[in-house]
């Protein structure tokens, strides 16, 4: 197993290995001659078991002794240890996450013995009071709704806990629900999707996916077969699309969009008039790229493609770089290729008046230096054909085994110098409006930056505003935009100033106000911490940010003030009776519709505290 680096360990790691549950149709029966120790010494034990003081990073034993034997599964299938578990049966990799955890390896929960809805009425349309489809609600990805059902800055204050569904087999719950009506759907990095209902939360159906769903849920009304249908929409850990009858929980159709063995979907699925936009990462490989001594890398690329919506059948398929070429030789013998990377971890933004659409890249894993990394980039939605692009950051080449700051290993030829800082986008551009009318696009970066780009000059800069110092581990998920502001919530994880909200003005890229970090609502801990890395909501008067530290805080956008706060660090009763626990607010922020508000809640990892919630919110 491959020998992880300083940041490799805290950003990748932890995150997946902690947190993703992979999906299997039935439980593997491996026979009892399978033994994990060896397997485990073999082929994971040069790196875990022979640590030194340099390796205090390394994952020991003793941390992996602590997961689950599912969770361990799941970074030997569908996660950042995937390609080295590619090289064992399933077997095996049970038996060595059985070994390691001391536990057993269980069939994930898709049905439960409480909590289930008497009956399942048809699916009506609903109003725009009660939708909430997809990841940033708009077309251009606003995270902003008028359509409150009735919470407003004067009352947010009397927000109340009304239910809560746990979320079987994780410890991790990053899965946006969509609200559709009466009913909720959200993804399971467990690999499933459930279908509750929005008001209540019983549990109608539930569909298995082949991989874990840690994306937001779209639902949308299609046409198929000459037939209309209101369908699910979602994408999985092992680069799947699935289009599910929402009603029914019955699958429509479901498509591989990506053979790559890296390929993974993390971003919501874009729908636009008949065509579901696709954006695919590489996290394997990136974990992987230049330290793995077998793997010979790179040759992942981040793309967008376009799907037909009533069949899953292809359109078109726009990569984020050139088909990666030999760029050197390295002295054990693996040819390194490149350029490589340029993961699209977000959802793309639709520009119905320019035919584009918009989605921003991450970094480069190997060189050489690519112009289309750490970018916004927009394609036509009827060809893909790049028409612009806008680099933000260049030379942002990292992979798993380069240490940032260190100029690269010593003993590992393949990483290049200077490595960069891994500041790549994880959030989504936002297509919006100044108060005059004039388009613009906005958009976060792990960097500590927020930017604002003029789509009528072929994406030039117009402001830029420094909110953080910048920050490799974790990400940013997102930003909001109302009527007057930007809103962007401070990561900058294991900084020195993690957390904060800055409010800035669209036009001039002024601060309008700043709040600082709230009191910790946990004790200080590795895994518990101030940084606000989960997108940001806003509604007329209030901005909603949750926080690394379990808390749920809602600001007045007139001058920033915390007037509202929910403290997830508890255990819930829920109503479909599995046990569960709130942590960490990363990722998926909150939505809200049916005058309720609806948050998942939990991250285990070395910076992020563990649950598996879905929270909902409704006035008193």
């Amino acid at each position: 197993m491959l020998k992880l680096s300083n940041h490799f360990t805290r950003t990748v790691f932890a995150w997946v290995l902690l947190g993703i549950s992979i999906n299997h149709s039935v439980q593997a029966q491996h026979e009892k001659t399978v033994d994990g120790q060896t397997l485990f010494e073999k082929n994971c034990g040069a790196c875990h078991l022979e640590l030194t003081q340099d390796d205090s990073n390394i994952p020991s034993i003793g941390l992996l002794n602590r997961l689950s034997a599912n969770a361990i599964v799941a970074a030997l299938t569908d996660g950042a240890m995937r390609l080295q578990g590619e090289s064992m049966s399933e077997s095996e990799r049970i038996a060595v996450a059985e070994y390691l955890s001391a536990g057993k390896f269980f069939t994930p929960t898709l049905s439960f013995t409480q909590g289930m809805c008497s009956d399942n009425p048809a699916l009506l349309t609903p109003d725009l009071d009660n939708v909430w489809s997809g990841w940033g609600r708009d077309p251009g990805n606003s995270r902003f709704t008028q359509n409150t059902g009735g919470i407003n800055a004067s009352n947010v204050s009397q927000l109340k806990l009304k239910w809560a569904f746990g979320v079987p087999d994780v410890t991790v719950a990053r899965s946006q629900p969509a609200i559709y009506g009466d009913r909720l759907f959200v993804g399971s990095q467990a690999g499933a999707i459930f279908s509750l209902n929005a008001l209540t939360g019983c549990t109608y159906w539930s569909y298995q996916t082949e991989g874990g769903v840690r994306s937001a849920i779209s639902v949308e009304k299609l046409k198929i077969e000459g037939e209309e249908k209101t369908v699910v929409l979602a994408s999985d850990l092992r680069a799947k699309v699935y289009a599910i009858d929402a009603h029914t929980g019955e699958l429509i159709w479901s498509r591989k969009v990506d053979q790559h063995s890296a390929a993974i979907g993390t971003a919501s699925l874009k729908y636009h008039q008949g065509i579901i936009y696709v954006p695919l990462a590489g996290l394997p490989e990136e974990a992987l790229a230049n330290h793995r001594n077998d793997y010979e890398c790179c040759s992942f690329r981040g793309s967008i493609t376009a799907l037909d919506a009533s069949t899953g059948q292809e359109i078109w398929k726009t990569y984020t770089l050139p088909e990666p070429e030999l760029v050197k030789v390295l002295p054990d013998g693996r040819e390194l290729r490149g350029p490589a990377g340029a993961s699209v971890w977000n959802t793309p933004s639709v520009d119905e008046k320019r035919g584009l659409l918009y989605f921003a890249t991450g970094n480069a894993y190997a060189e050489p230096e690519a112009p289309t990394s750490n970018a916004i980039l927009a394609v036509e939605l009827a060809t893909g054909k790049l028409v612009w692009y806008h680099q933000t950051l260049a030379a942002d080449i990292w992979s798993g085994g380069c240490e940032p700051g260190l100029g690269g290993k010593k003993d590992n030829p393949g990483c290049y110098i200077p490595v960069g800082p891994d500041f790549d986008f994880s959030a989504s551009p936002i297509l919006t409006k100044l108060p005059s009318g004039k388009d613009i696009i906005i958009a976060t970066q792990k960097s500590g930056q927020g930017w604002a780009f003029d789509p009528d000059n072929e994406g030039a800069l117009l402001w830029m505003y420094r909110w953080g110092v910048g920050a490799a581990a974790g990400g940013v998920y997102g930003a909001s935009v109302d009527e007057k502001n930007a809103y962007f919530a401070v990561a900058d994880q294991r900084t020195k100033a993690p957390g904060g909200l800055h409010a800035v003005d669209l036009k001039t890229g002024e601060r309008a106000w700043f709040t600082p970090a709230a009191d910790l609502l946990c004790a200080p801990a590795p895994n518990c911490g101030p940084a606000q890395s989960a997108a940001v909501t806003s509604i007329p008067g209030v901005v909603f940010s949750g926080s690394m530290d379990g808390g749920l805080r809602a600001y007045n956008t007139q001058d920033g003030q915390i007037i509202w706060t929910f403290n997830a660090n508890r255990s819930f009763d829920t109503v479909n009776g599995i046990p569960a626990t709130g942590g960490s607010l990363d990722a998926a922020g909150p939505v809200i519709a049916n005058g309720m508000l609806y948050v998942t809640s939990g991250n285990g990892g070395p910076f992020g505290s563990a649950g598996n919630v879905i929270l909902a919110f409704s006035l008193e």
